[in-house]
């Protein structure tokens, strides 16, 4: 993985346990890679290809990965957590290429004829290694200068430092493992309690809440409440049918909305760049001793791009036979939306994948393109590479927290990519070989009884290609509508926060805290944060703000005991606060019960039964990739 020089194995800390080899060793890197991609990946596959092939969403395998590389690494002390991170990064990269089975199981439902199974797990590996340079590319955007939370990285930092260092441990174990259990009994009741699941609680739905705060929650309810309120007049005008949810034709709102915002961002960061490159010429370069574990190779970086496209490009006609026009294209579009699904991702825990792939057939189909399986290959560049390169950034998050090399965590993922490209293939042949009805096309036969393989996210993408060739004209002015929001709000906010009178204000009094409150929440809030409400039901947004809200709440009340909190939390890191490790504990809770049913799904039912039902599966939350 990496070759230090002897004597920085020399000087690296002995493990607790002699037969653990010492910190930045090849057999370290050995030790770690064998665990993360023989065990930990597989374990994160099987949850994820299980949930969306029943569900059509999954938790992302960061968490869950976190908890169990902790055990391995635990014998190392606090230095322990870089080695846990780079275990969960591969087991990631792993995890998150198993959930794109759906791709297979598409091409099933739509009669394309399948290719061999390595020119699929070639052309999948193809597109990860492109996912995984994009995000790289856009994590000093994302992570070091926007500062965006990525809640499930949040919350694996957190639970990296607590798990591997004995002093964190014992002061934070409380809250961790009672959220932790709060998880596992909230994603239990929803599965055995009709009543209960009727109401789309999500244990991690609330965790991510309590990560990122009321500013963020309440204007993505906000956004679902107003989209209930004018459903009725979207069905009127036709752009929704009768019983159809808001979020069919909110999701390409709220994208434009991103974009919006988006632009705004990136233009002034250009605009700084320009002024730093101007202030530097003809200085020396000087670096920066301080931050060398977020330095890498910009070169190398460019250049791994520019490969991975070149080699996509050349398997994408070659070998799939896709015309190259639509495979640039496609690859063009995908180099913006790994920056707006990262910051959506960064936000709210939730990475709009298959709003991507939908919004790739709709451009395509407007440019001309009438032939289904172009458009599904075509947009499976955007699933895979927004999936892997969402993943990058959240772990590059995890990484900002703990000072991980960066370089060294992006060798991890790109080997968790290859592994997670054949295990993409081999459980959506095994999955579907075992149980027949994932096979029949519930889109076009919406009474065939499905059972719980509700597939929901081959459904839309089933129904985007269904309609291919015809780009209607409402969805034409709703991501118009949506662009001019996400520009107007974003200026808008620019302007307000750039003002040193209004600053002062909000940091001077409680009027003023209570004005910038009311301001970004509910009169200005961030379309980055808005557009959560147009992703997911109405339900999911009234968790998230449960979480937020009373995440807040209880942080307010804590600063007004600052003195005793000083006192009592002088260990803790700044940001490990009782609500980001109850929060943390929540979405772990989920993801563990999440991995229990799809373990006990494949051994029992796709191994041992093949012909055999499954249990119902958990409502898993719809916070990570859907």
């Amino acid at each position: 993985m990496t070759t230090p020089s002897p004597a920085a194995a020399e000087e690296a800390p002995r493990p607790k346990f002699a037969f653990l080899p010492k910190i930045d060793t090849p057999a370290y890197h050995a030790l770690l890679s064998a665990v993360a991609i023989l065990v930990l990946g597989p374990l994160g596959g099987i949850a994820a290809a299980y949930m969306n092939f029943s569900l059509g969403f999954f938790v992302g395998g960061q968490v869950l990965a976190g908890i169990l590389g902790s055990a391995v690494t635990y014998g190392y002390g606090p230095e322990g957590k870089h080695g846990a991170n780079y275990m969960q990064t591969m087991a990631a990269s792993v995890a998150g290429m198993a959930g794109m089975g759906v791709l297979i199981q598409a091409m099933t439902w739509l009669g394309i004829p399948m290719p061999p199974w390595h020119h699929l797990a070639l052309y999948f590996a193809c597109i990860g290694m492109f996912g995984v340079g994009l995000g790289m590319v856009y994590t000093p955007i994302l992570v070091d200068r926007l500062k965006l939370d990525y809640p499930s990285g949040y919350a694996v930092a957190n639970i990296l430092r607590a798990l591997t260092d004995k002093r964190l441990l014992k002061r934070s174990i409380g809250q961790l493992g009672g959220g932790t259990g709060a998880g596992v009994v909230f994603a239990a009741l929803v599965e055995k309690l009709p009543a209960v699941g009727a109401t789309q609680l999500s244990a991690s739905t609330i965790g991510a809440g309590m990560v990122v705060g009321a500013r963020i929650a309440i204007p993505a309810l906000l956004m679902g409440l107003i989209g209930k309120w004018i459903t009725p007049y979207l069905v009127s005008i036709g752009w929704l049918k009768e019983g159809e949810s808001f979020r069919k034709i909110g999701f390409l709102i709220a994208l434009a909305m991103i974009l919006g915002a988006a632009v705004v961002d990136m233009s002034l960061i250009a605009v700084e760049a320009v002024r730093r490159v101007r202030a530097q010429a003809g200085k020396p370069m000087e670096a920066d001793a301080k931050d060398a574990w977020k330095q890498v190779n910009p070169k190398r970086l460019v250049a791994w791009i520019v490969f991975w496209a070149a080699a996509l490009v050349a398997v994408s006609t070659l070998v799939m036979g896709q015309p190259i026009t639509f495979t640039i294209f496609a690859i063009l579009l995908t180099s913006v939306f790994v920056l707006i699904n990262g910051i959506s991702l960064g936000i709210s825990d939730s990475n709009p994948i298959s709003s991507a792939f939908v919004i790739a057939v709709l451009l395509m189909s407007g440019l001309g393109l009438k032939d289904p399986r172009v458009g599904l290959m075509s947009a499976s560049i955007l699933l895979v590479a927004c999936s892997v390169g969402g993943d990058m950034q959240q772990d590059r998050s995890t990484g900002y927290r703990l000072g991980t090399n960066r370089t060294v965590q992006f060798r991890y993922q790109s080997i968790g990519i290859l592994m997670g490209a054949v295990l993409c293939v081999v459980l959506a042949q095994t999955f579907m070989k075992a149980y027949p009805v994932l096979t029949i096309n519930s889109f076009a036969d919406p009474k065939a009884d499905v059972g719980q393989w509700q597939s929901a996210m081959t459904f839309k993408f089933v129904g985007a290609l269904q309609d291919i060739g015809y780009l209607p004209t409402y969805k034409v002015k709703a991501l118009a509508i949506g662009l001019a929001i996400g520009i107007g709000t974003e200026i808008l906010r620019k302007v307000i926060h750039a003002s040193e009178r209004y600053k002062n204000f909000v940091k001077g009094s409680k009027e003023g805290f209570a004005t910038g409150f009311v301001v970004d929440a509910f009169l200005l809030p961030s379309p980055y944060a808005s557009s959560f409400g147009g992703f997911v039901e109405l339900m999911v947004c009234v968790w998230f703000a449960v979480g937020g809200v009373g995440s807040s709440a209880y942080n307010t009340w804590q600063k007004s005991m600052a003195a005793k909190q000083k006192k009592d939390g002088e260990d803790l890191p700044e940001d490990m606060s009782t609500t980001s490790l109850v929060g943390g504990g929540l979405i772990a809770g989920e993801a563990l019960y999440a991995l229990a049913v799809g373990l006990h799904g494949l051994f029992s039912n796709v191994l041992l039964k093949p012909a055999a039902a499954t249990p119902p599966p958990p409502a898993a939350p719809p916070t990570s990739q859907s």
